[in-house]
């Protein structure tokens, strides 16, 4: 083992000859100094692991020198030594980054805890990282194997995106690409269980709360007591892009977090039509038919009712607000910046409902740019781009406002992405939608192992779209591809972020309660 360096300076440093040499017997080299002076010459001859100051030396004090040392080696670990618990101290120490404080009387077991915690961290979260993630591995296993239920699966996609943000701090261990297996197994078992039972969901049989209830469940109420309420929908927000903005979040609120599944395809003009209006597709149009008869990639055409449908749902709730409601779509950084501007016009509205598309143009983007491809190359870069962007964005400005108010937040999104990585093709005639992840046209054909068939849009409380209309939707990581131009759309989408089919992280999505601190 390599045997870590430590510099040590105290004026009394002959009596700490016997905490220097338990030190020495465990593993460690160290030099030891009676002046801040001989500590900076030691730094620029030798590079160490740690620097212990104490602070009452004579000549150039503990805190002078620390900050001499920072100057020097910015990166190297430093531990004060002090007489003294005087809260100023401590606080100035701090304020120059010091690493660790200790009070005298030291003893060894101290000196030597603060050392391991500073030199041996990294390796001993390692060791704890990789025996608790493969003993968690076999549970999701076993779990699976005995017939997991919608709320397990809940559990187990929760679980999985809580590893995939930890694994990341330590790719050394190895063990990403088992992670991305037990994705894969995972989302290949939770395919079988969709199919088996979201016609039973849909029927209203042992359901989870699905896209159709979230107003019922999460708006109704409290509007009905009175509390003013901020409805926000970030459209194509996975839960592991929440749990990694959630940190940016727990400062301003207190943090309640549930979750639901979104109804079938997990794309905009499905999914978030019906959670404004707590109705299903085919009942949608029904009411609504010139809905569905336009390009569905036209955000401004497939969900411009939003508004309307949410208000009418509430109406059927039994809510009645006493004022009209506001509701407000965020597609570029101009209405986002107008929208901060004018926050505060919308603090003692009853209701007042925000959608935010920025993570969902991203994904879109990725297809056909270069330099977005490059940014947003995985998981581990998507969050990484999703967090940067929340955290600077117009957004969490608008958030910090409403914190200072008594305001009853809900967050939600409508549905998740996954990263296609194998392709299945798939015949269809020239009017078949063009969405990678599920279409819908006549005389649909893909392999049965790559898709869910639905022969009768009805069934699934689809739209018909007319006479003969079947529906195809991916299951775990696959996209559809045409035999035209087969290979330049291979590549076009591989790796891209979809949605509109069926796996864990397009169907598995956060229902965050946020109130003020």
């Amino acid at each position: 083992m390599d045997r870590k360096k430590v510099l040590w300076a105290d004026d009394e440093i002959e009596l700490l000859r016997p905490h220097i040499l338990f030190l020495e017997e465990r593993g460690y080299d160290v030099t030891a100094v009676t002046n801040g002076e001989e500590a900076i010459s030691q730094l620029r001859q030798t590079t160490f692991d740690v620097v212990m100051l104490d602070e009452h030396m004579s000549g150039m004090r503990g805190i002078a020198t620390l900050q001499e040392i920072k100057s020097l080696r910015p990166g190297v670990s430093t531990v004060m030594i002090t007489k003294s618990e005087e809260e100023k101290l401590m606080e100035e120490a701090i304020g120059r980054q010091i690493d660790d404080f200790l009070t005298k009387p030291v003893n060894p077991s101290q000196i030597l805890l603060v050392l391991k915690k500073l030199t041996e961290a990294s390796k001993i979260n390692r060791d704890r990282i990789a025996r608790e993630y493969l003993s968690q591995f076999n549970q999701i296993l076993s779990l699976i194997s005995s017939g997991a239920s919608w709320q397990d699966w809940m559990d187990i996609h929760l679980k999985i995106s809580d590893w995939d943000i930890e694994l990341e701090r330590f790719y050394d261990l190895g063990l990403a690409d088992v992670l991305q297996d037990q994705k894969n197994q995972c989302n290949l078992e939770f395919a079988r269980f969709v199919e088996d039972h979201y016609h039973d969901w849909i029927n209203g049989r042992n359901s989870p709360t699905l896209s159709v209830d979230i107003a019922k469940k999460y708006l109704a109420n409290p509007l009905k007591q009175g509390k003013n309420v901020l409805f926000l929908v970030i459209d194509c927000l996975r839960l592991d892009q929440y749990l990694a903005i959630e940190p940016l979040l727990s400062s301003l609120f207190k943090i309640t977090r549930d979750y639901y599944y979104s109804i079938l395809p997990t794309s905009t003009p499905y999914s978030r039509n019906a959670i404004f209006s707590g109705l299903y597709p085919n009942d949608l149009e029904r009411l609504y038919p010139d809905l569905w008869r336009r390009g569905e990639d036209d955000e401004s055409s497939s969900n411009r009712f939003e508004h309307q449908l949410l208000d009418q749902q509430l109406i059927k709730l039994g809510v009645t607000l006493r004022s009209d409601s506001k509701y407000v779509k965020v597609l570029d950084p101009e209405e986002a910046d107008s929208v901060e501007r004018k926050v505060s016009s919308y603090f003692n509205q009853p209701l007042v409902s925000m959608v935010f598309n920025f993570v969902d143009i991203l994904a879109h983007a990725r297809s056909d740019s270069d330099v977005i491809k490059e940014m947003v190359r995985n998981e581990a870069s998507y969050r990484s781009v999703t967090r940067s962007w929340f955290e600077h964005s117009s957004l969490i400005n608008i958030l910090r406002a409403f914190s200072t108010q008594n305001v009853h937040i809900v967050l939600t999104t409508d549905h998740g992405s996954i990263r296609v990585q194998r392709n299945t093709k798939v015949i269809s005639d020239k009017e078949a939608s063009t969405n990678v992840r599920y279409k819908h046209g006549r005389n649909l054909k893909s392999e049965d192992k790559h898709a869910l068939f639905i022969r009768d849009p009805g069934d699934y409380k689809l739209p018909r779209r007319g006479i003969n209309v079947n529906y195809i939707l991916a299951k775990e990581d696959y996209y559809f591809v045409y035999p035209t131009n087969f290979h330049k759309y291979v590549n076009l989408y591989k790796n891209s972020f979809q949605h509109g089919g069926i796996s864990l992280e397009e169907m598995i999505l956060p229902v965050i309660l946020l109130e003020p601190r």
